[in-house]
Formats: C-alpha cells, sequence, structure tokens
C-alpha cells in the first residue's frame, strides 16, 4: 500500500515514541503553573441542536459521554464503549470491531460522526469492519436517539453517535492544556497509551495527539461456539478459554491548527489511523486499515445583519483496506470522499430562532478482489435543512425540515455486469416540543416523518459475503424507504437526583432488510445459504430509562433498562439481532481522592427469533472499578477495572457473531490517567 512520504515522517516522529509524548506532556504543568495561566477545555456544544443549549433543554433524547467519566468507560470499540446506554446496544463482531445500535436499528440508520462529519469507512457494509475513529483519543459522545437526528443526515432513523475531539481548537487559550493515559491487563492483555496536548498564545492554538494499542487474543469462559449452534448444525466445540484470531494493534494521532478570536475561530487538522486486526469469524483472515483525514473547520458568532452565525465544516477522507488471508492480499476496500456543509443561525425574531444549513458529500467506494460482493460506486448527496425553535414562556416548541436529493451510480464491472444509475429525493420532517410542569418535571415529544435513499449495497451487492456466510443479493429496482415516528421522554431533576422514562414507536412502509431465501448458492463448490435485500412493513417500539440518586453524601445510586420489540408486519415474525430486556443498578462512591463502583447489568434471554436465528440465554455482568487520585502537584489517577466478575458467557443477541464468539471471561485492567 502507498504511503505518502509525509505520512512516514509524522508516524515516525509521532506514534512509535508515545511513552516520550505521554511525559513531554506531564512536564508542561509546571511550566504553565509558574506563568499562573488558568487554562480550561472548552465546553462543547451537545449535537442534536444547532442553537447549543444544555442537554437537559433538549426535546430528543440524547446522552452525552464525556471528561473522566469517558475516560473510565472507553473500550476497545465505539460500539463497545456506547454498549449499556439505554437504548443503545452494539454489533460486537469480535473485540475489534463493533457499530452501535441505537433502538435495534444499525448500519446506514445510525449515522456516525466525528466532529459533525461522517465517519467515512466501510464498517456499515460489512460488520467485521471497524469503524474509522478510535476511543482513546475521543473528548466527547453524544448519543441522539430516534429520528429527530435527522439535521445530522437523512438515513439517521436510528439516531446519530458524534465522537467529538479538540483537533481543530475552537476557544482562545493561552498556555498549555492536556491528558494522558496508559491501560494494560484486561481480558485480551490490553497494552494502550495515549497522550493529547494542546497549547496556545490567545491568538494561535495548536494541537497534537497520539496513541497506541496493542491486545492478544481474548480469553473466554468457556468455548467459542455456543452448545445451540453445535446442536443445530455440528459445528465441533473447539478452543476453549480462547478467541482464536482476535488480535489487534494499531497506532494514530493527528496535528492541528486554529486561529482563535473573541466571537470565533477557523482551523484545520490532519489526522490518520492505523489498525490491524483478526476476524475471528475466518482463522486465518485479518484486516490492515489506513485511514487519512484532513478537516477544515470554522464558525463565527454576534455577526451584524439577519444571520449573526455562521459555522462551516469540511472533511475529507481516504480509506483503505486490506483483508489478508494467510498473509496473502485477498480483498482490498477503498472509500474516498468529501463531506462539507454550511449553517448559519438568524437573529431572533420575536420568541423565534433557528438555523438553515447545507450538506453535501461525495463518496467512491471500490471494492478489489475475489470476495468483493458489491460493485465500485459513486454516491452524491445533498441537502437543505431548516431547524427553528419557538419559545412559549418556559416551554418550547420545535420543527425541522430536511430536503435532499441523492444518487447511488455503480461502475462497470465484468463480475457485476454494466453499471447502473439510481437517484432519490429523500425528505423528513419533525415536529417537537418540551413542556415544563414545574421547576422538577417536563414532558417532551416528538413526531417523525422518515425517508432514506437505500445504500449502495442494498441496492447491488451480489456476491459471497464471507464475513455473514451468505450469497447477498441487492434489488436495483428499491425506492425510498419511509418511517413515521413519535417518542416521548417524562423527565425529572432535583438537585443531584435526576430521573427519565421514555417510550417510542416506529413505523416503516417499507423497511430494507437482509432475509434468508431458502435457497444455497454454489461458490467454488462450497453452497452458501442467500441472503436478499428485500422491503417489509416493520415496526420498532420500545422503552428507555435511567435514574440517578444521591442517597448519602458521598455515594449515588444509578438505574436503567432498555427494551425493543421489532416485527416484521408482512408475516408477523419478528426481526434478527434485536437486543434483549436489560436492566442495570449501580453504586457509585466518591469521596476526596478515593472512588470505587459496583455495577449490575441484567440482560434476559431473547426468545423473540427472526427464522433461522438461534436463541440467546441471558446473562448478569457484575463489573467493579476503583480509582485513587496521587497525592502529587500533577493531576494523576490510577484505576483497576473489574470486568465479568462472575466468569458468566456473555453473548449479546445483536451480535451477528453470537453463536461463534463471546465477551471477555473475568479480568482486571489497571490504568494511569492524568489531565492538566
Amino acid at each position: 500500500m502507498h504511503h505518502a512520504p509525509n505520512l512516514q515522517v509524522l508516524s515516525a516522529f509521532a506514534f512509535r515514541p508515545l511513552l516520550i509524548a505521554v511525559a513531554t506532556a506531564f512536564s508542561i504543568p509546571a511550566i504553565a503553573a509558574d506563568a499562573n495561566v488558568a487554562i480550561d477545555l472548552p465546553t462543547v456544544p451537545v449535537t442534536g441542536n444547532p442553537l447549543g443549549v444544555a442537554s437537559d433543554e433538549l426535546v430528543v433524547p440524547i446522552a452525552v459521554i464525556s471528561g473522566r467519566e469517558l475516560s473510565l468507560k472507553r473500550e476497545s470499540t465505539l460500539g463497545d464503549t456506547l454498549n449499556g446506554i439505554p437504548g443503545v446496544s452494539a454489533t460486537q463482531f469480535g473485540p475489534n470491531a463493533s457499530r452501535p445500535v441505537i433502538r435495534g436499528l444499525d448500519g446506514e440508520r445510525v449515522r456516525i460522526m466525528q466532529n459533525g462529519t461522517s465517519i467515512l469507512d466501510a464498517s456499515s457494509l460489512s460488520f467485521d469492519h471497524a469503524v474509522g475513529v478510535d476511543p482513546l483519543i475521543i473528548e466527547q459522545i453524544d448519543v441522539v436517539r430516534g429520528p429527530a437526528a435527522l439535521l445530522y443526515g437523512g438515513s439517521a432513523v436510528g439516531g446519530v453517535v458524534n465522537a467529538i475531539d479538540h483537533r481543530i481548537p475552537k476557544e482562545q487559550l493561552e498556555g498549555a492544556t492536556g491528558r494522558a493515559e496508559m491501560r494494560f491487563g484486561g481480558p485480551s492483555n490490553t497494552r494502550n497509551g495515549a497522550a493529547v496536548i494542546d497549547v496556545g498564545n490567545g491568538i494561535i492554538a495548536i494541537h497534537a495527539d497520539a496513541y497506541t494499542r496493542r491486545t492478544d487474543d481474548l480469553d473466554i469462559p468457556g468455548y467459542a461456539v455456543s452448545r445451540r449452534k453445535s446442536e443445530q448444525d455440528g459445528t465441533p466445540r473447539e478452543n476453549r478459554g480462547k478467541l482464536v484470531n482476535s488480535s489487534a494493534e494499531g497506532d494514530g494521532g493527528a496535528l492541528g491548527a486554529a486561529l482563535t478570536f473573541d466571537n470565533g475561530y477557523i482551523g484545520t487538522s490532519f489526522s490518520t489511523m492505523n489498525n490491524n486486526y483478526g476476524v475471528v469469524a475466518e482463522e486465518n483472515v485479518r484486516i490492515d486499515m489506513k485511514s487519512n483525514r484532513w478537516d477544515v473547520a470554522s464558525e463565527f458568532t454576534d455577526l451584524g445583519g439577519m444571520f449573526n452565525r455562521v459555522k462551516l465544516r469540511a472533511a475529507h477522507t481516504d480509506y483503505e483496506h486490506r483483508e489478508l488471508e494467510n498473509g496473502s492480499v485477498g480483498t482490498t476496500f477503498k472509500n474516498r470522499g468529501l463531506e462539507s456543509s454550511i449553517e448559519l443561525g438568524h437573529r431572533p425574531l420575536g420568541a423565534l430562532s433557528g438555523v438553515i444549513g447545507y450538506q453535501f458529500n461525495n463518496t467512491n467506494f471500490e471494492a478489489l478482489g475475489e470476495e468483493a460482493f458489491v460493485p465500485s460506486v459513486n454516491t452524491q448527496n445533498q441537502a437543505a435543512y431548516i431547524y427553528e425553535e419557538l419559545a412559549i414562556a418556559k416551554h418550547k416548541i420545535t420543527f425541522g425540515g430536511r430536503l435532499g436529493h441523492t444518487t447511488v451510480d455503480s461502475k462497470d464491472n465484468a463480475n457485476f455486469g454494466t453499471g447502473q444509475s439510481n437517484s432519490f429525493n429523500p425528505n423528513s420532517v419533525v415536529l417537537g416540543g418540551l413542556y415544563n410542569i414545574d421547576s422538577n418535571w417536563s414532558v417532551t415529544g416528538n413526531l417523525s416523518h422518515n425517508e432514506r435513499a437505500p445504500s449502495y449495497f442494498e441496492l447491488y451487492a451480489n456476491g459471497a459475503h464471507m464475513a455473514t456466510g451468505q450469497f447477498e443479493v441487492g434489488n436495483t429496482d428499491f425506492k425510498k424507504e419511509r418511517s413515521k415516528g413519535v417518542d416521548a421522554q417524562l423527565r425529572w431533576k432535583d438537585a443531584k437526583n435526576s430521573f427519565s422514562i421514555g417510550t417510542y414507536y416506529t413505523r416503516f412502509s417499507n423497511f430494507i432488510g437482509l432475509f434468508g431465501t431458502g435457497n444455497e448458492i454454489d461458490v467454488n463448490g462450497e453452497f452458501l445459504p442467500e441472503a436478499k435485500f428485500m422491503t417489509v412493513p416493520a415496526v420498532f417500539k420500545g422503552v428507555e430509562g435511567e435514574a440517578k440518586f444521591n442517597i448519602a453524601n458521598n455515594l449515588n445510586l444509578n438505574l436503567l433498562g432498555d427494551y425493543v420489540h421489532a416485527k416484521d408486519l408482512r408475516n408477523d415474525k419478528y426481526l434478527p439481532r434485536i437486543a434483549p430486556l436489560r436492566l442495570g443498578a449501580g453504586l457509585h462512591y466518591q469521596r476526596n481522592s478515593l472512588g470505587a463502583r459496583l455495577d449490575v447489568l441484567k440482560a434476559f434471554a431473547q426468545t423473540h427469533t427472526a427464522e433461522n436465528e438461534l436463541k440467546t440465554d441471558g446473562y448478569t455482568n457484575v463489573s467493579a472499578l476503583v480509582s485513587y487520585k496521587l497525592p502529587t502537584k500533577l493531576n494523576l489517577e490510577l484505576f483497576a477495572k473489574a470486568n465479568n466478575l462472575l466468569n458468566q458467557e456473555i453473548r449479546d443477541h445483536a451480535s451477528f457473531l453470537k453463536d461463534i464468539s463471546m465477551q471477555g471471561q473475568r479480568s482486571i485492567l489497571f490504568g494511569l490517567r492524568g489531565d492538566f
């Protein structure tokens, strides 16, 4: 694979001597302290509302993880980091590839972004493809649940996950600020490290970060193959205690800079990531992934005239991964593209405030090699959107609309025939409201109509997909996928105590899903079950809730729960890979330098299964964490995380590999983190 010379220099300079970077980062607090400079990280507006209101003022259901909480919750993948948030599960294709699943919806229906623009990779095409961002460098993650997230992409009927970093500084900074952390242990013998630093003189701010990650094959409490699968098709139960071919190694980093002003900034950054990991579904296959990304961003506020705020974002990504079979390149996937958006906020018109915006992206996807089951495709999306809030006393009404145009054009290919062209005009609208009953209680609700253009693989797939063990067939006659939804939340907040419970109902008139046909296709002498993308009427409904109660001076009780019920209305059958009922509780203690947590997550058995889908046993995952802030001038904290203390066989029903893979055995991970 070709590496540009400047990337080689960056890799050699930034990634290998990570420990030097960590040491350097922690030597700077003394310099800043001597200069008596007050330093603080900028607060990032919450995704889900372009007006920048606080999360408890949002009409849409949202979860925000940042700071120390995110640092202690980080896992090896984005999906596993978010798994367990009410309404969120994960695809979990082994420990190295996992996308978030929101309210039972995954793939293209969950839009994954980095700083407000799409992460361009191949993770929605196949569950064994990792997401193109590493949790080690993320500063904040926002999870917006439900189709009210339509401002961030017409396909986001499930929701939006926005991974936020400070690679382009957005605030004036004088002095230096940063963080670093190292981790060792866990069920995969993790050796991770990351360092982040920002420096500035009040006008120019510069950012740098670097990370490295190494893991061995995952230790598991039993056989990788489930008893049910072995009894069903005779698959032998081998390799007890070890998930073969699940090791990984990777590194990455970024450099960014910005000019900062009293009312805005303009900046750019370059980031790169490398990831080499085993595909647990195929013992001799590894994926060697590389992604380079340029970002440009600017925002200015307090402007005169009708429009008093402008925000510009653009990102160009060059993504490539090679699937190595016994060390030889089998199939290569490439995805290159540009996404940009401009957003204008108008000055208040009485009690009305809002924004208008325009988004555009152009991506070129290529699959080259023996196992390429989709042709090369160019996809273009453009959309105009509007979002408005009308304040009525202490209440508000919100409105959002999106008009889009999408073209999906395949290229001529010897295996797929003459190229084809498809175009769609997906339009979406949402109406919401927030009613404050009193100073503690409030109710929110959203009504939405959402349209999604079919993805390139839903249209053009035609070949053996070895990661899922199926011969997948698309349909070029698909129309727009349409759905209507309603969700509502009841919220309560009083000082350190809070509570929310919500429910939702989404009905698809033509849900695009991958369904087995019962036929078998001969692929070089091996017969694979045929699966076709088809449209069916479908309903997704559920409930989710969480609560936090301060039960003593330094002790909090956290509660959570969620449930999804999803059916194919064509034949009144359940849809596949839907997470079961989950209930959780945790005690979190913090006093001075000492912190401790004990969390229990109970996932019930999933017996509501689709055709040819095996049931999944329930489990109880008990985890614990102890942290201690060291009595030093530096803000250093030691922590130890224990997971799966009952050493149970944890198989998540939302995972495509649940019957040949599981989560790790009882383990302890040790870490050191710090910030200044």
